[in-house]
């Protein structure tokens, strides 16, 4: 979905329980992009909070977090999933992917190919446990719950409802997005 610069859009977990995984990118270059990673770098936080900005690898703002009516809790720690991940933990690379529903969107709006950045994982709950492990749980989001963010520059925005079926995220469903 294209969004112009002041628009706001909302992600909505249709049924409750899923992951969606978020990537934008530059309209005038496609080689700028949300970059979880530098987010956590401009603002020493692990997720921004309300009305705080998700920023570009050029440090640019992108998107500003407006609203979020779930939990709140999402992560910017782990990468989209992909052929190789699941070729690790379940013996098979023909799995759908975020990294191959990101390619395919990208491609269907004739945006050219793109690197795979790290996503801004919207409604995934992952914990930093004290000696640094991470723990992963199935989202606690609800029907309907909902994040909504405005677009700081004109930007190609790509959420993927993660395919990821493996215990303990087992939880598949839809997600919506709604431009305002």
């Amino acid at each position: 979905m294209r969004v112009e610069t002041g628009r706001s859009f909302r992600v909505v977990d249709v049924d409750g329980g899923q992951v969606g995984d978020l990537f934008a990118f530059a309209l005038d270059d496609p080689s700028e992009h949300l970059s979880a990673d530098h987010t956590r770098a401009q603002l020493f936080r692990l997720f921004p909070a309300i009305g705080e900005s998700f920023f570009t690898n050029r440090r640019r703002p992108m998107l500003v977090f407006e609203a979020d009516t779930s939990p709140g809790v999402h992560d910017m720690l782990f990468a989209a999933c992909d052929a190789a991940r699941y070729e690790d933990l379940a013996g098979s690379a023909d799995h759908a992917s975020c990294a191959d529903n990101l390619r395919s969107a990208v491609a269907a709006a004739g945006f050219g190919p793109v690197g795979v950045p790290q996503p801004v994982n919207l409604f995934e709950d992952t914990a930093v446990e004290p000696d640094g492990s991470l723990r992963w749980q199935p989202s606690s989001s609800k029907a309907g719950d909902y994040v909504q963010l405005r677009a700081e520059q004109a930007c190609l925005v790509v959420v993927s409802a993660c395919p990821y079926d493996l215990p303990p995220m087992e939880s598949l469903g839809p997600l919506a997005i709604d431009l305002l």
